[in-house]
């Protein structure tokens, strides 16, 4: 049970790792390492655990040739491993002398002697997993046939208590990791589990002693192994073609917008509007009247004319006429009289080509004169209307 503890505890330092792939090649290797042989119970005729051999510390060694279908390699395999005998127990009479006396009954042999041989030709399947590139990691498992040879004794020049061959099927398992070294070589440490079950035959005869009860035994050899080995592939993976990076990207500034030029001489987007032209400031035109009256007098013709055809030049939307009377009468009279005044400015207007909808009129009476005067005086600048075009006319 000790050295099975040591051997789970080699099993357990093997690591899974990315797969190197070798699709499609063979290879061949060799392996070779430490061995740990679990106890040997032979049940001998109808005794259980009749003897039991312990071993010292073995080899493992192997050959192997086998093919890479990818994720799944198949490969054969020839081995050979070998132990020392540690020591034995038995647990029943062995022999008795020419008298007829037993010699030996149940007996510890601490120094026994001899060794433990099994050599082997198997049939392996391994599962590749992980990438193709580095460390790779497999698993797998094996059937085959083994030859076995035991041979133990109590005393090193003494004949073997046990000295017999044995064949048949064996078993084993494996677990493993393993390294790229160039396209072509690997390197691996391997885990390997292996099982045998052997008869046996104990000599009738040892000198002057003869066997006592049956001479066959059964028993099975179970072997812990720690492997490391070299693999030569006889194909590689296809060289890796990295293709040169692109050309940085070449910046190509986009064209200019397409442009315009406004009558102001601004240069604006052909999407955009070009701003309406700022209002000119136009008059006002002052126009004046007679006392008391609201008749268009040739001098106020001829400023009206001149109104009018500056509204045709400047297009303004609107027209405003704010009438105005001094105060020589009383002021509400005074409003209509201004407002009359304005009517009459319209009608001019209006005759000379200025729409009606755009002429506004307002009737200020005398309370916004240009001469300051006293109630009741008449002063010819305060008989007006005042035209003026534009936003905030007439204000």
């Amino acid at each position: 049970m000790r050295k099975l503890a040591i051997a789970m505890a080699l099993s357990s330092t093997v690591l899974a790792a990315p797969a190197l792939a070798r699709d499609g090649a063979p290879y061949v290797g060799a392996e070779f390492g430490a061995m740990i042989v679990e106890d040997i119970e032979f049940d001998i005729g109808t005794t259980d655990r009749s003897i039991e051999i312990d071993h010292e510390y073995g080899y493992d060694g192997a050959i192997f040739a086998g093919y890479d279908l990818g994720a799944f390699r198949i490969e054969i395999e020839a081995s050979q491993k070998r132990a020392t005998i540690d020591g034995f127990q038995s647990r029943n009479q062995l022999f008795t002398n020419q008298f007829g006396t037993a010699i030996q009954n149940q007996r510890n042999f601490d120094e026994g002697f001899g060794r433990t041989r099994v050599r082997s030709l198997m049939l392996n399947g391994m599962l590749d997993f992980g990438d193709d590139e580095g460390v790779s990691g497999f698993v797998g498992g094996g059937v085959g046939y083994g030859q076995a040879k035991i041979g133990i004794g109590a005393f090193e020049n003494a004949p073997r208590i046990i000295d017999d061959e044995d064949s048949g099927f064996a078993y084993q398992l494996m677990a493993g990791v393993r390294q790229a070294l160039t396209p072509n070589i690997d390197v691996h440490l391997k885990y390997r589990f292996f099982n045998m079950d052997v008869d046996i035959d104990r000599n009738q005869e040892v000198g002057l002693f003869e066997a006592v009860g049956g001479v066959e035994g059964e028993g099975r050899i179970r072997t812990h192994s720690l492997l490391g080995g070299l693999t030569f592939n006889f194909g590689a993976p296809p060289p890796v073609i990295v293709a040169p990076p692109p050309p940085p990207p070449v910046f190509v500034p986009p064209p200019p917008p397409a442009t315009q030029t406004c009558p102001n001489g601004t240069v604006i987007p052909v999407t955009q509007v070009c701003p309406p032209p700022p209002v000119q400031a136009v008059g006002p035109f002052i126009v004046f009247f007679d006392w008391d009256r609201s008749d268009i007098t040739p001098q106020a013709a001829a400023i009206l004319d001149n109104a009018a055809a500056a509204y045709q030049q400047t297009g303004q939307a609107q027209v405003v006429l704010a009438g105005h009377a001094d105060r020589s009468g009383s002021a509400d009279y005074n409003v209509g009289l201004s407002q009359r005044r304005a009517d009459a400015v319209r009608s001019y207007l209006s005759g000379r080509g200025v729409p009606g909808g755009a002429i506004a009129t307002e009737a200020f009476g005398e309370s916004r004169p240009l001469v300051e005067t006293a109630d009741g005086v008449r002063e010819p600048q305060n008989r007006r209307v005042e035209i003026t075009f534009g936003p905030g006319s007439g204000r």
